[in-house]
């Protein structure tokens, strides 16, 4: 890796062993900022100090981004540290305050996803799309034996998007110290002089993490990389109306298992929405696409429709009733996410709400051109009301909506393998 200091063995090591996930995964010559997740903790601290040489031979700017959950009478001190760190490495440090009442149950989850939404509206805000994230080969050893529990947490992979939406839209994380363990991490750290936080919540028997930890989990390989469903969701198309259709054809060749990744995720991102859709639905659905049958089916606020020819994912109208497809207020030149699906950006204000109700009141040729998307797809297009005038979102003279489903699909299904 370019621009890392050589020093003794055990210090050039660590840094060559993380150094392939950044030839990997990272564009060379660009000039956009990385992100770095950074809680003060030995991981972090290591994944930053290996970071900043980096970029400092690539020329790349870093953001330190450091979460300051409001969970330990101390968590303030642990900030200052944490910025006094980046000041001594030259780079830019912000600190982002998980706010509001904290759940009695859950914590653990609820303070993931909220640190997971700080941090990827953090780096949209600096333009960085991706966030060099700390895990270690313990934290998948821990994971695993969690999940072998009954924990959903999910199992972090060297690369992958974001997991909030729409917060983390475009936005992608990266962990290059997968393969090296905590033991090791805080050897090399204590060489260099280092010193580090420790949250006394690792340590804390009320939850599942720290018990594993505890517990020595055993290690655990790190996750495959290859993913399978990466080939069908390049073969998906937009039809009109922004439909996703892919040859039906391609799914009855393919393995179950990435026929289960294309369809939870299609769903999910046609539907727009942030959960999954459950495991054992998802796949009673894959397993009807791969036969030959006609299907009509809704999953994760997702309509699925299916032929002889194609399978078909669109979002499913009839979750306005259910407090889907909310009205949406839009504000000049502030982008805004409508329904997980469209980011409209507009020069005035305007409000996106569902066609459903309103297509009489468009002009007569966007009523024309309503007669080439499929019938059910119609009333979950947005439409732009700006002062009791209604257009479709595609034809809203300064008005800009663009359709994140594919995108988000490509990300979700492994498509996307590097920096975009």
């Amino acid at each position: 890796m370019r621009g890392l200091r050589p020093g003794a063995d055990t210090l050039a090591d660590i840094q060559a062993r993380a150094a392939p996930a950044f030839e990997r995964r990272l564009r060379e010559g660009s000039a956009a900022p990385i992100a770095v997740a950074f809680s003060g903790g030995g991981d972090s601290l290591a994944l930053l100090l290996i970071a900043a040489d980096w970029a400092n031979a690539a020329g790349r700017p870093l953001v330190v981004l450091h979460v300051d959950h409001a969970l330990q009478p101390q968590s303030a001190r642990w900030a200052a540290r944490c910025e006094a760190v980046a000041a001594r490495l030259g780079l830019a440090f912000r600190k982002l305050t998980w706010t509001g009442e904290k759940p009695a149950r859950g914590l653990p989850a609820a303070a993931r996803l909220a640190r997971h939404r700080l941090i990827a509206q953090a780096a949209r805000e600096a333009g960085a799309a991706v966030v060099l994230m700390g895990h270690t080969a313990d934290d998948l050893a821990e994971t695993v034996a969690m999940r072998t529990e009954g924990s959903t947490t999910p199992l972090a992979r060297e690369w992958g998007p974001s997991p909030v939406w729409p917060q983390g839209r475009g936005v992608f994380l990266l962990r290059p110290l997968l393969t090296i363990g905590r033991a090791e991490i805080r050897d090399w750290l204590t060489a260099r002089g280092e010193a580090w936080i420790d949250d006394p919540a690792n340590l804390d028997p009320r939850f599942a993490r720290a018990r594993a930890r505890a517990a020595g989990a055993p290690a655990a390989p790190a996750p495959a990389e290859a993913d399978a469903a990466a080939g069908l969701a390049r073969a998906v198309r937009l039809e009109p109306g922004d439909v996703m259709a892919l040859d039906r054809s391609l799914l009855r060749v393919a393995a179950p298992e990435a026929v289960l990744a294309l369809v939870s995720a299609a769903s999910l991102c046609a539907g727009g929405g942030e959960r999954p859709p459950r495991r054992a639905r998802a796949w009673a659905l894959a397993e009807r696409l791969q036969g030959g049958d006609e299907v009509v089916a809704t999953l994760a606020g997702a309509r699925i429709e299916a032929d002889a020819e194609a399978v078909r994912f669109l979002r499913e109208a009839g979750e306005a009733v259910r407090g889907g497809l909310a009205e949406t207020k839009v504000l000049p030149g502030v982008p805004a996410v409508w329904d997980g699906r469209y980011e409209v950006v507009a020069d005035r204000p305007v409000v996106v709400r569902r066609l459903a109700g309103a297509a009489r009141r468009l002009p007569a040729p966007q009523q024309s051109a309503l007669l080439a998307v499929r019938p059910a797809a119609r009333g979950a297009l947005p439409l732009i009301v700006d002062e009791e005038a209604c257009s479709l979102a595609g034809a809203a003279a300064g008005v800009r909506a663009r359709y994140l489903g594919l995108d988000r699909l490509l990300a979700a299904c492994g498509a996307v393998p590097c920096e975009p």
